[in-house]
């Protein structure tokens, strides 16, 4: 009770009795008195009676309230308050304002600090710290956190101190709002940092000398994290290889941007065991910023945490250039050796009489990885780590060769997984001796791009020639089935419906119509067949598709659309775009679980610089609308995946597939100036990926949903005219014998030249000329150039079973028509009538 009767802490909430409160009091007191006795004599008794009832009743309530601790009489000693009494000693600075300006409580400490003994000597925050502009800012940002009822902290530096003593005083003000039930209070807490802040000052000063003493260091320093990003250089090796500083650290400079020659690879191969620091020294080039090389020698420390893994290293680096170091001839061959060795790009490595790795280049760290990851020494590590077992048995017998002295060793061909995909590199062992001990020395070259190329070379030569050998039997398997469906009609035209014979004859058209899909299948694939492109927009086609596309994936499986905003325009066939698309949901669906399983289609453009995302080496960069279908069923394997576009290849029970349904949605991409890849994951899925490109189409080319308006009964009838080409007679003779039952006059040849002399000897009266395109002696192309020099100006319809591209271009300016084969009576009919115009 002493020491809290010696404080001076200033508190509004301690003040004396009410003296307002007791003059009350005795106002009261004279007014009942003076009713007493100024009222009529017959009232006083009662009166009184009245006045004792109320002061007897406050009497009792007033005794009540002081029992149960209502009530209690003040006194001036202090208060036994816990808490006030650690405000009022606690060293920090403590006050409590309510308003603005009004103090409610200020501790010992801080009337310390504004060296108040009174009341009268108290100041609020804003009054107590004055000075530069700096301390006025963060004073007003103080008060305005006060205001607005927020926590705020700043650090002011005062000169001098609120004290007087020493040069320089640092304060920390903290503010908050305190809950009140009145006015806005606040609590204010001053502290005195100066000591905290001096000892900061000293700490820090230290560390700058260390790194300025580190940066002036007679040799180079620095420290990569594991990624090998390089965080910390010394002013020393920044010199050497031309590097800011303040560029180090922020991504500036990495393992592989400062050392020459794939070395990062070799520091890379550094391993350990867990909990283990390892240190090896390393000859080798830095590369300097202007593209010149340095030669060192590193001493790179790496230390490996409990788990095995590699953590940032340390690396002391040993100026080796000329007239850095100089020492004896021999020190300066093995630096020059060193820095061979070590930038060479053949890799090379030295092996033990048992095979073992005992050194190697950067080159062939790089290359061979695992080879170092083995083990976490050097007597660990082993050349035949990742290799295949048929692989490694070469390898390790051309080694024992070379150990053993022999000479011309055949050199070894390995393929190993390393990275991003399989790798493969060729290997020449020679013998090698090293302080009597016998051992050999072994060159590898990466033959990696070399063998992607060939086999990339020999599947384009495959595919083309399968292209070509299909294109030419669907176009000779055409003319038959021309000649099958064309006697099919003739007999079907001369059978009634009831006739036995007539569902027989059904049947045959119907097999050649099958049998012509496969042909157009193979067209497709030999990019032979015949588009009918049109500028479309792929959300519009894939939406008019999903109904048909949601019966193909059945219904336990599950069809999600998803189309990207603002999809430019394509230029395709789309029939055969459809065909693409339902190949591949058909395809999804096989491949998903018998439980169901789900395929998503989703659309968006591909602009060219985002080309290179996809990591596609085939891709050309251009701007494309991406067409993505995916499912989550079983997925393709990797040794699969690099045939399935090939000619009726299938991994499909025999009866479920031909085998040409990816090869055909292969051609039909590649005819459309596309691209297609397929990505998968056994287990997980797989995704094909179609490229179109972007085609801008002119102010006339708007694209048009097709609206199929109510057609009349059409007439097969006509006169005049047509000059039939034909080398295939059954051909010639269904296509002459439709067309003269319809009333056409028909003038038959069987190759060009004879067409000609058909024409002379007509006098070039002739309305329609209808040719094959591939004929002996003459072809059709050929032909129709000749007729144009001659004057005639009869229209021209090709017929051919190869896609009207194939030629088009090969022939001259002029109109001409064009019928795919196999063809129907009806078709070819129709295709007449279309360009003979409205005659007959």
């Amino acid at each position: 009770m002493t020491d809290r009767a010696a404080s001076s802490a200033f508190d509004r909430n301690d003040r004396p009795g009410n003296a307002g409160l007791v003059l009350t009091l005795a106002v009261a007191v004279v007014a009942v008195l003076g009713v007493f006795f100024l009222a009529p004599a017959a009232m006083a008794p009662r009166f009184i009676m009245l006045a004792l009832a109320l002061f007897g009743v406050a009497g009792v309530f007033f005794l009540f309230a002081y029992a149960v601790g209502l009530i209690q009489f003040s006194s001036r000693a202090p208060r036994n308050d816990i808490t006030k009494l650690i405000a009022d000693s606690t060293t920090e600075g403590l006050l409590v304002t309510k308003g603005d300006m009004q103090i409610a409580y200020a501790n010992d400490a801080y009337m310390e600090l504004c060296g108040a003994r009174d009341v009268s000597g108290l100041q609020v925050v804003e009054r107590l710290f004055s000075g530069p502009p700096e301390v006025s800012e963060a004073i007003y940002r103080l008060a305005q956190a006060a205001r607005a009822g927020t926590v705020h902290v700043e650090d002011l530096r005062l000169s001098p101190p609120l004290t007087g003593a020493g040069a320089v005083g640092w304060y920390r003000i903290k503010v908050r709002p305190l809950p009140h039930a009145g006015p806005r209070a606040s609590l204010w807490r001053v502290a005195d940092v100066t000591g905290e802040r001096q000892r900061q000052e000293g700490v820090f000063q230290e560390l700058q000398h260390a790194i300025d003493f580190l940066d002036h260091a007679p040799a180079g320093f620095f420290s990569a994290d594991p990624d090998g990003s390089v965080s910390y250089m010394n002013k020393t090796l920044a010199g050497w290889l031309g590097y800011d500083l303040t560029q180090v650290g922020s991504g500036g400079a990495t393992l592989a941007s400062i050392v020459a020659n794939n070395g990062a690879a070799l520091l890379a191969a550094v391993s350990g065991s867990p909990g283990e620091v390892r240190t090896e020294q390393i000859d080798l080039d830095l590369r300097c910023r202007n593209g010149r090389s340095l030669p060192v020698r590193l001493l790179h420390q790496v230390a490996f945490g409990q788990d095995g893994a590699s953590g940032a290293s340390r690396t002391l680096v040993l100026n080796r250039a000329a007239g850095e170091k100089p020492g004896e001839d021999l020190r300066a061959a093995e630096v020059r050796f060193a820095r061979f060795f070590n930038s060479t790009p053949m890799a090379i490595a030295t092996l033990d009489a048992e095979g073992r790795l005992r050194d190697s280049n950067a080159a062939f760290a790089k290359l061979l990885p695992k080879a170092f990851k083995a083990g976490h020494s050097k007597e660990d590590w082993s050349l035949l780590a990742g290799l295949s077992e048929r692989d490694a048995e070469a390898l390790r017998k051309a080694i024992q060769d070379a150990v053993e002295g022999k000479s011309d060793v055949k050199p070894v061909n390995v393929s190993f997984e390393e990275g991003a995909g399989p790798r493969s590199a060729r290997f020449f062992v020679s013998p090698a001796e090293d302080s009597g001990q016998k051992g050999a020395t072994i060159y590898a070259l990466d033959t990696s791009e070399q063998r992607k190329l060939q086999e990339e070379f020999a599947q384009s030569q495959k595919m083309n020639a399968v292209g070509q050998l299909a294109g030419g039997i669907a176009h000779d398997f055409n003319n038959m089935l021309t000649a099958i469906i064309g006697y099919s009609d003739l007999l079907l035209s001369s059978h009634r419906p009831t006739d036995p014979a007539f569902r027989d004859i059904r049947q045959i058209k119907e097999t050649a119509n099958r049998a012509a899909g496969l042909t157009r299948q193979l067209l497709a694939f030999s990019r032979r067949q015949t588009l009918r492109p049109q500028v479309l927009q792929l959300g519009d086609a894939l939406s008019e598709l999903q109904i048909l596309l949601r019966r193909v994936v059945g219904e336990k499986n599950e069809l999600d659309l998803r189309h990207g905003r603002d999809l430019w325009y394509v230029k395709a066939d789309i029939t055969q775009f459809e065909q693409v698309i339902i190949n591949l949901v058909v395809n999804a669906r096989d491949a998903m679980p018998d439980s169901g399983g789900r395929v998503q289609i989703r659309t968006k453009n591909v602009t060219r610089d985002e080309c290179a995302s996809f990591g596609l080496i085939h891709l050309v960069a251009a701007d494309y609308v991406l067409v993505e279908v995916e499912d989550n069923g079983s997925g393709i394997p990797a040794e699969v995946i690099e045939k399935i576009f090939e000619p009726f290849f299938t991994t499909k029970e025999v009866g479920k597939g031909t085998g040409l349904g990816l090869s055909t949605v292969y051609g039909i991409v590649k005819q459309s100036g596309g691209f297609i890849f397929a990505s998968s994951d056994v287990g997980q899925g797989t995704v094909f990926r179609i490229f179109l490109p972007r085609y801008i189409p002119d102010a006339k080319e708007t694209p048009q949903k097709e609206t199929e308006a109510p057609k009349a009964a059409a007439d097969y009838t006509g006169q005049g005219v047509i000059l039939l080409v034909e080398d295939e007679d059954a051909v010639r003779s269904i296509g002459a014998r439709s067309l003269k039952s319809r009333g056409f006059t028909v003038l038959e040849a069987t190759t060009g030249l004879e067409a000609l002399e058909v024409v002379e000897e007509v006098g070039g009266k002739i309305d329609l000329i209808v040719s094959d395109v591939v004929m002996p002696e003459m072809d059709g192309p050929a032909m129709f150039a000749e007729l144009r020099k001659r004057g005639v100006k009869a229209k021209v319809i090709f017929v051919s079973g190869y896609a009207e591209e194939a030629f088009a271009k090969n022939l001259p300016e002029g109109d001409f028509g064009f019928l795919p084969k196999p063809f129907s009576i009806k078709q070819l009919i129709e295709t007449v009538k279309s360009h003979m115009g409205a005659e007959g």
